[in-house]
C-alpha cells in the first residue's frame, strides 16, 4: 500500500487521487480494486448524471465493516453540482434557495457515502462562463458555513478559469483550498490557472491528464523517456505531475493501471525532462 500525503491547511491529503465518474454501476467494485490497490482518496460528486455517489459509498462501507480500512485512513471528496449540471435526479428541491440546495446536497452525499463529515468539498464549477454569478457567491457561503461546521475539512473549486479563480479569492472568506480542473497540455498544462494557484496556496488537481492530451502520449520523444526510465508513458505523464506540484486523478477502470498509477514515486524526472514535457503540449 502506498501511503504519500500532503499537508493541506492541516488536513493530510493523498497526492495521488482515483476519480469516479463514468462508471456506474462498475463504481463501487472499480473503487473496491482502487482501494485495494492502495489509493486513500476518492473523488466523486452529488451528482447522477455523471457520478454514482452511492456506489462509492457501498465500497466505503464494507472496507469499514470489513476492517480493511479506518474512516481517518480515507481522504473522502465530493462536489455540489447546480441544476444546469444535473439530469432529472436532481439530489435537493430545485426550487429552494442556493443555499439550502448546498445543504441539502451536503447531507445526501453523507448519506449516500455513509460518513459524518467530508474531508473536501468542492464547487462543481460556476454557473456563467466569465466571472461569478450571484448563485456562484450564495453557494460559496453555504460551503464556508459547512466549513465553519467541521463537516467540510477543505472547500474547493472546479472547473474554473483564472479570472474566477481571482475572484472568488477576493470574495471569499474561507479560501479555496483546491482547483480541480481537466488539465490540457495545449493550454501549458492549465499554466494560468496553475499561476493563480500557486500565488494563493491552492493545491491544483489535474484530472484528465491522459484522455485530455493523446497528442502527448503520443509522442516520440515521450516514448523514447519512457523506455530510459523503464516506466510506462502514463506513469511519466503522472510523474511530472506531481513534480509540477498537482495531485493527479486518474480514472482507470484496469486494475493494473491503479497498481501501475501508484508506482511513481521511486523516480524522478530531471529538469530538463520536466520542460521537455511542458513544451510538448505547444
Amino acid at each position: 500500500m502506498v501511503d504519500c500525503t500532503r499537508t493541506v491547511r492541516g488536513v493530510p491529503v493523498p497526492t495521488f487521487i482515483y476519480g469516479t465518474a463514468w462508471k456506474e454501476e462498475l463504481t463501487g467494485p472499480l473503487v473496491a480494486r482502487s482501494l485495494h490497490a492502495g489509493f486513500r482518496g476518492i473523488d466523486t460528486a452529488n451528482q447522477r448524471k455523471h457520478y454514482h455517489e452511492a456506489g462509492v459509498g457501498v465500497a466505503l462501507t464494507r472496507s469499514f465493516e470489513r476492517g480493511a480500512l479506518r474512516r481517518d485512513e480515507l481522504f473522502v471528496q465530493t462536489k455540489f453540482t447546480f441544476p444546469a449540471g444535473q439530469d432529472h435526479r436532481i439530489p435537493y428541491d430545485r426550487h429552494a434557495s442556493v443555499a439550502e440546495q448546498v445543504e441539502q446536497s451536503f447531507e445526501s452525499s453523507l448519506e449516500h457515502l455513509g460518513v459524518e463529515r467530508i474531508d473536501s468539498y468542492v464547487l462543481h464549477g460556476p454557473t456563467v462562463s466569465s466571472g461569478l454569478g450571484d448563485a456562484d457567491r450564495e453557494a460559496w457561503r453555504a460551503m464556508e458555513a459547512l466549513h465553519e461546521d467541521g463537516r467540510a475539512r477543505l472547500i474547493g473549486v472546479s472547473n474554473v478559469r483564472p479570472d474566477q479563480l481571482e475572484l472568488l479569492c477576493e470574495f471569499a472568506e474561507v479560501p479555496p483550498a483546491f482547483v480541480q480542473n481537466r488539465c490540457f497540455a495545449r493550454m501549458g498544462w492549465d499554466a494560468e490557472v496553475r499561476r493563480v494557484c500557486d500565488e494563493r496556496s491552492i493545491v491544483y488537481q489535474g484530472f484528465s491528464l491522459l484522455t485530455a492530451n493523446p497528442e502527448v502520449l503520443g509522442r516520440p520523444a515521450l516514448a523514447d523517456m519512457a523506455e530510459r526510465h523503464e516506466r510506462t508513458r502514463p506513469q511519466l505523464i503522472f510523474r511530472f505531475a506531481l513534480q509540477l506540484g498537482m495531485i493527479p486523478l486518474t480514472g482507470t477502470k484496469d486494475p493494473r493501471h491503479m497498481e501501475q498509477a501508484l508506482e511513481v514515486y521511486d523516480f524522478e524526472l530531471s529538469d530538463e525532462e520536466i520542460a521537455a514535457i511542458e513544451g510538448m503540449g505547444a
